[in-house]
């Protein structure tokens, strides 16, 4: 295992997403003692994508930040959908540069988790529900994220309560659960469903590294959940979106889903409407109220951590 989950700061991944995660942000991430993530297919090429394996591995190499244990490993996304052209090539790099942990999205192959694997990489899957836990688990896969309801982007229904103690009965290995996720408090109570740890991606939308555009983070800030809609129309999964970025370009979210084919080369295309200027979000976004560093909303995601372990503990003890 290229990393223990004790030696984290916190147990916490600074989710990939798309448009949004780049090498500032998985860095400062990773400096701060919890898991910084982004997806290959932000970069327009596979030799981009070189580029920052390269700009990430140079910059986490500057230490630990001050409240940090040591610097945490990052992660990759890999979408293994048919559609995805650049999958095999993108793959290779991933062997290449030894990335300690890879995500993989919309797809469960035994190949390509064997292929990090072999290198002594973990591969954690994103599910939406239990069969596809199930899948993942008979392709070999070290570990689940459990994308609950309320989690941006590609999100799934199921309460958290649910979806973890679903999966946590098909498997003893590593439990993420997505969802939500905006406060120290909630990595405490990922660890109480038990999941071993939690992934946050609305909440590091709204930071300084953030690649998000200044009106997208502007609209976090004014945003609750009942601004959030879940809606397949966008892309062809269902994913939840800000629908104030839904009605600025005439989009009614209340009108039929749009069930069209998945094609990943024009969902994640950088020019395509979806994700671009139509903005994602869960519902843990009524908490965001600031903008700051990555390592600032770190340091207080820590202390409110802690603050949450205490409180059960001293519960425990009554």
């Amino acid at each position: 295992m290229p990393f223990a989950l004790t030696q984290l700061t916190m147990p916490l991944i600074a989710a990939p997403m798309f448009l949004v995660s780049g090498p500032e942000l998985v860095i400062a991430a990773c400096r701060s003692g919890v898991v910084g993530a982004f997806p290959a297919l932000n970069q327009r090429s596979t030799d981009g994508y070189e580029t920052w394996l390269e700009k990430i591995a140079e910059g986490s190499s500057a230490g630990p930040l001050p409240g940090a244990m040591a610097v945490a490993p990052y992660a990759v996304n890999l979408i293994v959908h048919a559609s995805n052209t650049r999958l095999h090539a993108d793959l290779a790099l991933t062997v290449k540069h030894r990335v300690p942990l890879v995500i993989t999205s919309l797809g469960a192959v035994r190949e390509v988790v064997e292929a990090v694997q072999e290198y002594g990489g973990l591969v954690l899957h994103d599910v939406t529900s239990v069969r596809h836990g199930e899948k993942a688990l008979a392709a070999g896969v070290d570990g689940l994220i459990a994308v609950a309801a309320g989690a941006g982007g590609h999100g799934g229904t199921l309460s958290p309560f649910a979806l973890v103690g679903e999966l946590r009965q098909l498997t003893s290995g590593i439990i993420a659960l997505a969802g939500s996720v905006s406060h120290g408090c909630h990595l405490a109570a990922a660890l109480m469903l038990g999941a071993d740890l939690a992934c946050a991606g609305t909440r590091f939308i709204a930071t300084q590294e953030s690649l998000a555009a200044p009106g997208y983070k502007a609209m976090l800030l004014q945003a609750s959940a009942r601004d959030i809609v879940y809606t397949s129309s966008i892309s062809g999964i269902p994913a939840n979106f800000l629908v104030q970025s839904l009605q600025r370009h005439g989009i009614d979210a209340g009108s039929p889903q749009n069930h069209h084919k998945i094609d990943m080369d024009e969902e994640l295309n950088h020019e395509s409407k979806a994700w671009k200027d139509i903005w994602s979000a869960g519902h843990g976004v009524g908490m965001i109220d600031s903008i700051p560093s990555t390592a600032e909303l770190c340091a207080r995601l820590r202390c409110e951590y802690r603050e949450a372990i205490d409180v059960l503990r001293t519960r425990a003890a009554a």
